[in-house]
Parts: C-alpha cells; sequence; structure tokens
C-alpha cells in the first residue's frame, strides 16, 4: 500500500530533520520542526514496523502451523541482520543515537505475537504502554549506565549493559518500544484500504494525541503534578522541569517520582508520552493513508524513500559521520532528501527493495522455503 510507504518516508525525512537541524530558534525556544518530529518520528518507525509485520504474516487473517513457523523464522533472521547492522554501524562515530539495534530487539520480541488478533494486539499495546515506562522507571537505578550506542565488541565486554540498554535503558528501549510495534501490529490486522478504516484510524490516533496532552496538563496544573515533582526532586528548579518537558530528559527520566508518569517530553519514556506519540503515529498514518485515496503523485518521493527507509537511514547515518555540511544544516538537510527521493526513485523503477532490503528480502525468503519445504517432506 503505497499510503504505508508514504508514511514510512515522513518518519524517515522526521528523523533527518531531528539529526540535522537544530531544536532552537532565535528566541532559545524549540522551532516548529521539533516540536512536530521529536520523538514522534521514532514512534511512527517503531508503529509501521507493527504495520509490515502484520503484512508479512497474514494481514487480517493471521498464518497458522507450518506457515506461521515458517514466518517466525523469517522474522527471526530480519531481527538479527537489522541488529548486526546496527552494531556495526555503531563503529563510526556518528552524532545521533542508532535505533537499527533496538529495532531487531523489538522484531525478536514480536515473534511470538503474531499469531495474535487486532483486540489481542490492540489491548497487548495499551498495557506495554504503561508497564514499559514503570518497568523502565523502577529498574534504572539498579541497571549499569548506558555507553554509547552498543557494537559488537560491547556484546563480548559489556554484554550485560548491552541488554539493559537494548532493552531499558538507551535512547530507544525495545521493551516500552514495543507498545508502539504491537499498535502497528493491531492496525496491520485491519483493512486498511477501507476508508471507513482509514477514518476511525485517523480519529482515534487524534483523540488519544489530544486526550492525553489534556491529561497531562490537568495533572501537572490543577491536580498539583508539578508540585509533587519539585517536592520529589529539590536539586531540580521549575526552571529546569519546564526544560525538559519542551526538550526532554537530558539523560534519563527522573526516579524520584511516579508524577513524572504525567509529562508528555521527548524522549521521555513516560505513561502519557507513550500514548501521545503512539496517538501522533496512529494519527499520523491515517491521515497519509486517506490523502493517498485523493492523490498519489505528490507522495511518490515519499513512497520511494519509505520503500527503502533501511538503505537511506544507513546512509543518512554514514553521512552524518563524515561531518558533510556540518556547518551549513539547512543545506544538508535539503541535500539528503533530494539524493534520497532521487536515488529511490530511479531504483524504484529497476528494482523491488532497496540494496539493503533485497538482501534481507533474500535472507528471509530463502529462510521460508527452506521451512516449507521441510513442512511438505513432513507432510
Amino acid at each position: 500500500m503505497l499510503g504505508v510507504d508514504a508514511a514510512r518516508g515522513v518518519a524517515l525525512v522526521g528523523l533527518m530533520i531531528i539529526h540535522i537541524l537544530s531544536g532552537t530558534n532565535d528566541d532559545d525556544g524549540p522551532t516548529v520542526l521539533w516540536t512536530i518530529f521529536a520523538g514522534h518520528s521514532a514512534a511512527l518507525f517503531a508503529l509501521l514496523a507493527g504495520v509490515s509485520l502484520a503484512f508479512i504474516s497474514g494481514g487480517q487473517h493471521p498464518v497458522k502451523g507450518p506457515a506461521l513457523r515458517a514466518t517466525r523464522w523469517s522474522v527471526a533472521v530480519r531481527a538479527g541482520l537489522i541488529t548486526a547492522l546496527g552494531l556495526s554501524i555503531a563503529y563510526i562515530d556518528t552524532p545521533p543515537s542508532i535505533i537499527l539495534a533496538y529495532y531487531g530487539v523489538m522484531f525478536m520480541l514480536a515473534i511470538p505475537l503474531l499469531r495474535l488478533s487486532a483486540k489481542s494486539l490492540a489491548f497487548l499495546a495499551a498495557g506495554l504502554a504503561v508497564v514499559g515506562p514503570l518497568a523502565v522507571q523502577a529498574l534504572r537505578d539498579f541497571l549499569p549506565e548506558p555507553g554509547s550506542d552498543p557494537t559488537f565488541t560491547t556484546l563480548f565486554t559489556e554484554p550485560d549493559v548491552l541488554f539493559s540498554q537494548l532493552l531499558l535503558t538507551g535512547e530507544y528501549p525495545a521493551l516500552p518500544y514495543m507498545a508502539y510495534l504491537c499498535a502497528g501490529l493491531a492496525l496491520g490486522r485491519l483493512d486498511l484500504s477501507s476508508r471507513m478504516v482509514q477514518i476511525r484510524v485517523a480519529l482515534t490516533g487524534l483523540i488519544l494525541t489530544i486526550a492525553s496532552w489534556l491529561f497531562s496538563v490537568v495533572l501537572l496544573g490543577p491536580l498539583g503534578g508539578m508540585s509533587r515533582l519539585l517536592e520529589s526532586s529539590p536539586e531540580m528548579s521549575a526552571d529546569i522541569i519546564d526544560e525538559m518537558l519542551i526538550w526532554g530528559p537530558e539523560e534519563y527520566l527522573p526516579t524520584t517520582s511516579l508524577w513524572w508518569h504525567a509529562v508528555v517530553a521527548p524522549y521521555s519514556t513516560t505513561i502519557l508520552e507513550m500514548v501521545n506519540t503512539t496517538g501522533t503515529s496512529i494519527a499520523a498514518l491515517g491521515l497519509i493513508l486517506l490523502l493517498a485515496r485523493l492523490t498519489t503523485e505528490p507522495l511518490m518521493p515519499l513512497v520511494a524513500m519509505g520503500s527503502m527507509t533501511l538503505t537511506l537511514y544507513s546512509a543518512h547515518l554514514i553521512i552524518l559521520a563524515t561531518g558533510f555540511l556540518e556547518d551549513q544544516s539547512d543545506a544538508s538537510l535539503i541535500v539528503q532528501i533530494a539524493v534520497a527521493a532521487l536515488f529511490a526513485s530511479l531504483w524504484r523503477r529497476i528494482h523491488d527493495h532497496g540494496p539493503l532490503e533485497s538482501l534481507i528480502a533474500t535472507a528471509t525468503r530463502r529462510t521460508r522455503t527452506r521451512l516449507s519445504g521441510k513442512s511438505s517432506i513432513a507432510g
């Protein structure tokens, strides 16, 4: 579906904006682009990963029996390859945190969920949006400090740091981020080609977004949440907390009070932030699907980019590591987006998948074929 690829293209562009542009305007406040994309692009990426997993596991009719077994093994191969790619790219000195290894772990955690219905997955997403952030905050003081992006070296020298970072303490902790992936799996079990379903998806996302923001305002204001935060964290002034509400925690969410989960701030991994970013991601998908019904031509560059986000995201990280136009951020963003759109559009005319996507597709297809063949022989 072109709309899903277009949404994936939007998520990629959003990450590029956050990685390249300054989030501060001339008045030292957040830019409009920072407000729109900070934290939301990563959430949209994870949600769309769930949609893709739903598609490859049967869509509205989850696969069963030998087909389910083959699908699970192919997803395991996909997860391993994406994790390996993330651990490899981490050896280069690239400024932003790399999401790929976290992404791979999320795929691995999703394997037991591939047979679940949309309703079960929706309930699971809701539960993880609560339990995941609570677990991160409760265990944070007992886990080792996360380092920079983990590599294969980390796997052998500090396995405890690696696993705790990927699951709970890193920039994109897999355990709470599974809420996004499960929400995407649930959406992928629906008939996303239906106009009514698209409208309901968009409205659901908007309701979650607005309700979570209003709930945060009420909790922090009339219900005294800000006062509770100041009492529980005397080392933090009201100005510091206000700054955190805009930019997110400098390192990680404080563990001094459960009232921190009333905060909706980028990359804070609080309960309300998870609900809010899940809402914006669902709304974005629904609105883009509706837009794709009306017109596809303007969306085609995003569609092309969205069909090979793994390749383009990896290339983007490598370019950032070279320092390309690092003193001219606007020019760097324009050049990178333009080149990515041009390359993806030209490549898509000849190939079904991007370069890295083709390698993973080949590996997963061979896994499916091998297991399907064994199942036929056994039968």
